[in-house]
């Protein structure tokens, strides 16, 4: 059986204003005893065995990129001891401009990163101060063009839209820089306020001021018009690829499917078993070095709970969620499992049924949330 492998590096040179993601700034003395924790953790591999073969890898965060290459490098040759690998694996890494340079690009390209993710978020220097980024569009661009010169062609950025401060027109000018700079790849998020960020406790006093929903919806529009204008295709709610260019190790999320997490916070899906690792990196370097279990929690998901999860997932893709795959998976019909409320839905013009998948309609993608609230 073939898998995927999540590999977690908590560390950021700063941490941004709107981020509730486990990461941590300022640690920069924990991270060569961090990887030897994680290439241990690796090597003791998964209880019970069965790792398969890896389809795909990825380094998230945090920000990966402010390890060292070695480090970096270091981690992907216990990754290739540890797992057999596919020939053909997709191995991803997250960065930041501003922690990449041209030889560390080009090291991660030689140890065989074939897929990178630079998080951008705007084009424009007041909107990145905003949310607390520590590059400027200039950084932006020329890391993706130091990526391109050190053989990446497989290259992706995050935008943001709903920033504060931000205009229709800054919007589409850092659309159109997006646009010019030969991606296969573009994630596009509308920003959210989460709790225990600097932005939540902005937004509580009354500090933070954010575009307007009619704002808003006009950007989701640009958005549409200079996406299918430069020849992407929407594949999921905030992911947009050329063809062939799709982000294989999300789709495993989206569809549910098992897949490996090791670091700190790392989760782990196998065979409707869970297991989430401490979050604390000291902790979990303490943990590892102790030879001690790192997993905090674990649980095993029911037939019907996994069932709706699979289903909410499989509507964030574009295609939808296939109901023979439902049936031969959890031997559950969609159609008697939710009843009514599907019928409702699909008579309303939010789903729709296409050959052999669920989809969330044109109309009913700008709700998806409130949608999938209803079938969870």
């Amino acid at each position: 059986m073939n898998s995927s492998l999540y590999l977690h590096i908590p560390f950021c040179a700063a941490k941004c204003n709107y981020c509730s993601f486990n990461s941590y700034a300022g640690l920069d003395d924990l991270h060569d005893r961090y990887v030897r924790a994680m290439c241990v953790e690796l090597l003791q591999g998964v209880p019970g065995g069965g790792q398969g073969r890896l389809d795909t890898v990825f380094l998230g965060g945090g920000t990966p990129t402010v390890l060292s290459a070695s480090q970096l490098t270091q981690i992907l040759s216990v990754c290739c001891s540890a797992f057999s690998i596919s020939p053909d694996v997709e191995i991803s890494i997250e960065a930041n401009p501003g922690t990449v340079d041209r030889d560390k690009l080009t090291a991660l390209f030689r140890s065989g990163v074939n897929r990178l993710s630079i998080g951008v978020q705007s084009f424009n220097d007041r909107e990145l101060r905003a949310i607390g980024r520590i590059h400027t569009a200039v950084e932006a661009i020329k890391a993706v063009e130091m990526a391109q010169a050190a053989g990446f062609s497989n290259l992706s950025v995050d935008l943001m839209y709903g920033l504060p401060g931000q205009s229709t027109e800054s919007w589409k000018r850092s659309l159109e820089t997006a646009m010019s700079l030969g991606l296969k790849h573009i994630s596009i998020y509308n920003l959210t306020v989460e709790e225990r960020t600097p932005f939540e406790k902005m937004v509580r006093e009354g500090r933070l001021q954010l575009p307007g929903d009619e704002d808003v919806e006009i950007m989701d529009g640009i958005t549409a018009e200079y996406i299918a204008a430069a020849g992407f295709e929407q594949y999921e709610i905030s992911n947009y690829a050329k063809v062939g260019y799709q982000s294989r190790h999300n789709i495993t999320y989206w569809e549910n499917r098992d897949y490996f997490g090791f670091g700190a916070g790392a989760v782990s899906c196998l065979n409707g078993s869970r297991r989430r690792n401490t979050e604390n990196p000291k902790e979990y370097c303490h943990l590892v070095e102790g030879e001690k279990s790192v997993v905090i929690e674990e649980e095993t998901l029911e037939d019907e709970a996994s069932f709706r999860e699979t289903v909410i997932m499989g509507l964030r893709m574009n295609r939808g969620v296939s109901l023979c795959m439902l049936k031969r998976r959890y031997g559950i019909s969609i159609e008697k499992y939710y009843g009514e409320i599907l019928q409702q839905l699909i008579v309303s013009g939010m789903l729709e049924e296409v050959a052999d998948f669920l989809r969330l309609t044109d109309k009913g993608r700008p709700f998806a949330n409130r949608v999938m609230a209803e079938l969870v």
